[in-house]
């Protein structure tokens, strides 16, 4: 055992991702705890707003998890049988299978090898007659470009609905994703804010909206709060079957109280991505994803790393376990949803090929990142990377 592996023996496993949680959130929940009111009321209607206020939304429906507003999006368009949906095969296998569930076809396309967004061109490509809806991911807080995939989706009168899971806090140009059209945040506990679990559509179609919220609970006209405590009759009908999707108050008040803090945690991330990318820059086969060229503001949700085995003489796999008998964490965002042995067996391809999204998924990793990393936690992770690498490069050396 070499001495930076024996130091870290007796260190802390640092995890590659941790809510950051204060005094102020703990207080904001308990308080929502000893209302008496702890399901879907006031507070996830203030989240709502709040959403609004920030992004500068129309409308906006908070949600069990990112993944049910997805489906209730699909569901309120009318997505099913015979219809096909474009979306990156990069990306969580939620979305996609969420459009095969409904009876439509997921059509993927390939993303752009550095930056892992999808282009207008791959987009107009995969349009047929069937195509019902394109899905974009801006992926790891990175916006796609908007104005060139919008004017795809106003060409052939096609539904854009972003996948901004990664994207909240994003700006595209100088505008708040979420402003206008449809987007779907995740409100998980890796995200940059979160409520424990929970997701949010924002959308500028008010019907749109309208019909999410009666279906995230049974479909029923009026939800608990409006029938219990705003002097409604208790007596309401389905107007048409619907799920159980709706967030709690308890999860929304966690929101709240963590999208006060938004700006200041995509600060601090900012400054550990740049220490990340000027003290990796010089470790061979160590590829850090690159950034569009389009005017933007990076959320900084996720540091996602290219382990390039030809490069850096270790492939992923190997490099993460070396990482974790470190005590250090890392993940994988994501694995392409075509190489997935479901996709793979059903014939889930792209006529173009998915090169670009094969590659990655061989080689990305997600490496610590998260607001409350102290400079130490920091320094540790690319000293690790860089032991992992050199020792490597050492056996090899020392084999030969």
């Amino acid at each position: 055992m070499n001495s930076s592996s024996s130091s870290n023996s007796t260190q802390a496993f640092l995890p590659f991702c941790s809510p950051s949680i204060d005094d102020a959130d703990i207080a904001a929940v308990v308080e929502t705890l000893r209302s008496g009111w702890i399901t879907t009321g006031p507070r996830c209607g203030e989240l709502e707003q709040a959403i609004c206020d920030r992004t500068g939304a129309q409308s906006a429906v908070a949600v069990s998890s990112a993944t049910a507003a997805m489906h209730l999006v699909l569901k309120a368009m009318g997505i099913g049988p015979g219809d096909e949906v474009i979306t990156p095969s990069m990306t969580w296998v939620s979305t996609p299978n969420m459009i095969h569930l409904m009876g439509a076809t997921p059509v993927f396309v390939d993303v752009d090898r550095d930056t892992l967004l999808v282009s207008a061109e791959s987009v107009e490509a995969a349009v047929t007659d069937r195509t019902k809806a394109i899905i974009p991911v801006h992926y790891a807080g990175v916006p796609c470009d908007l104005e060139s995939l919008r004017a795809v989706a106003n060409k052939h009168d096609i539904p854009l609905i972003e996948d901004a899971a990664h994207a909240i806090g994003t700006r595209y140009r100088s505008t708040e994703i979420g402003q206008s059209g449809h987007a779907i945040f995740s409100l998980h506990p890796i995200k940059n804010i979160t409520t424990g679990e929970g997701g949010i559509l924002v959308s500028d179609d008010a019907s749109l909206a309208d019909e999410v919220r009666r279906l995230r609970f049974h479909g029923l006209a009026a939800e608990a709060w409006d029938r219990n405590q705003q002097g409604r009759s208790p007596q309401v009908e389905v107007q048409s079957p619907g799920f159980k999707y709706n967030l709690p108050d308890m999860n929304a008040s966690l929101g709240i109280s963590q999208l006060k803090r938004l700006d200041d945690f995509i600060d601090r991330r900012k400054v550990i991505a740049n220490r990340y990318l000027e003290e990796l820059a010089d470790v061979p086969g160590i590829e850090p994803l690159a950034f569009p060229d389009w005017d933007h503001r990076h959320a900084w949700h996720l540091f996602i790393i290219r382990v390039d085995e030809a490069e850096a003489g270790i492939d992923r796999e190997r490099f993460m376990a070396n990482l974790k008998e470190r005590g250090i964490g890392t993940g994988i965002h994501f694995r392409a949803t075509h190489t997935h042995r479901w996709y793979r067996e059903n014939g889930f391809q792209a006529p173009g090929g998915l090169e670009h999204s094969t590659w990655n998924s061989e080689r990305i990793c997600s490496i610590p990142f998260f607001p409350s990393m102290s400079d130490s936690d920091v320094d540790r992770v690319i000293g690790g990377i860089r032991d992992v690498c050199a020792a490597e490069t050492m056996t090899k050396g020392s084999s030969t």
